[in-house]
């Protein structure tokens, strides 16, 4: 999705469903003047999507533009667009994710479910679930381009349209819970040995937005990282058959009295990334994470949370993806170093 509050300034994020389109409706509920794009893979349900905010507010600026984060091909025929449409991208939401053929282990499940650890299990997932990652036509793990690497193409790419000292622009990356430094290893970064990819990935994700901080806040691209929390969308889902959420339902809003992270509504989960459109960059904290939090009266808030990690694995991390990005880059581009 791309918007902005003037006519040269935009934002993107892919929001065709989920938690993307609840932060849509509730940007245009807050100023239906800003200008979105959505940055979708399925252009169909693009489509139906920018329908839906269309029918609430007939009025708004809404376009698209096709882009598959899972594809370094895609991602560099959506910049060229972008680049040929746009002239400045104020905010860019970077919330496209996967989580392929997770597996859940019942007998932790069930075991979980009568220990003290039970809000902790269903918050992070930790323990309990695991995916089978697959190679992409890029050579590389599917879960790390898509989750990670295709949106540092694109930003890089963009940075043009982003990098403005006198007109400071955000990048907004949907994190999770399930971003674990247990999960991740430098020497492994893509995550072709392990059983949580996805895991992984989150936490690369909040490595390379420190590290982008340090290199790119002189020339006024900001970055931060959210956790939307425990929020029911087609990713949560496809984790467990449709019956078993029928059956966990009641137990998850119980357990929302006594924690903040069940955030549950793709609108309360959109709470974070909201909040940061509404803040002044140069204050927000490098090193934290901005979590959306809902109490058990149903009120929604943000809490920072300082994530589990140093800038100088940031940085080591951020070398390993710049290595990475050179010899991707000889395949589409060749002499290109």
């Amino acid at each position: 999705m791309f918007a902005s509050q003037g006519s040269d300034g935009w934002q993107t994020s892919a929001c065709k469903s989920g938690i993307g389109l609840a932060l849509c409706e509730r940007l245009l509920l807050q100023d239906d003047q800003i200008r979105l794009c959505l940055a979708c893979r399925n252009m169909q349900r693009a489509e139906a999507a920018r329908s839906a905010l269309l029918s609430s507010h007939p009025s708004a600026d809404v376009g698209i533009v096709q882009a598959d984060v899972g594809s370094i091909k895609s991602v560099l025929q959506a910049a060229k667009t972008l680049k040929e449409r746009y002239k400045q991208i104020d905010y860019l939401y970077l919330n496209a994710g996967i989580m392929p053929n997770p597996q859940i282990n019942l007998k932790a499940l069930v075991k979980g479910l009568f220990s003290r650890n039970v809000i902790s299990m269903f918050a992070s997932g930790e323990g309990l679930l695991t995916q089978k990652d697959s190679v992409t036509e890029d050579g590389l793990q599917e879960v790390f381009e898509t989750n990670v690497f295709g949106h540092f193409i694109l930003i890089k790419e963009l940075q043009t349209l982003l990098c403005h000292v006198d007109n400071p622009s955000q990048l907004i990356w949907t994190s999770s819970s399930n971003a674990r430094k247990s999960a991740f290893s430098l020497a492994d970064y893509q995550h072709r040995q392990g059983q949580e990819s996805y895991s992984s990935s989150k936490y690369a994700t909040d490595l390379l937005s420190v590290a982008l901080n340090r290199q790119y806040n002189k020339e006024g691209l900001y970055s931060s990282v959210v956790c939307p929390g425990l929020v029911m969308t087609n990713l949560t889902y496809g984790i467990l058959p449709s019956f078993f959420w029928t059956l966990l339902m009641p137990i998850m809003w119980l357990i929302r009295v006594f924690t903040n992270s069940f955030t549950i509504s793709t609108y309360n989960g959109a709470e974070a990334l909201l909040w940061l459109f509404n803040q002044k960059l140069e204050s927000l904290d490098p090193l934290a994470k901005y979590h959306s939090c809902t109490s058990g009266l149903g009120r929604n808030y943000v809490k920072p949370l300082r994530m589990d990690l140093d800038d100088a694995s940031s940085l080591s991390f951020y070398g390993k993806i710049l290595d990475l990005e050179k010899q991707i880059r000889k395949r589409f581009v060749p002499g290109n170093c």
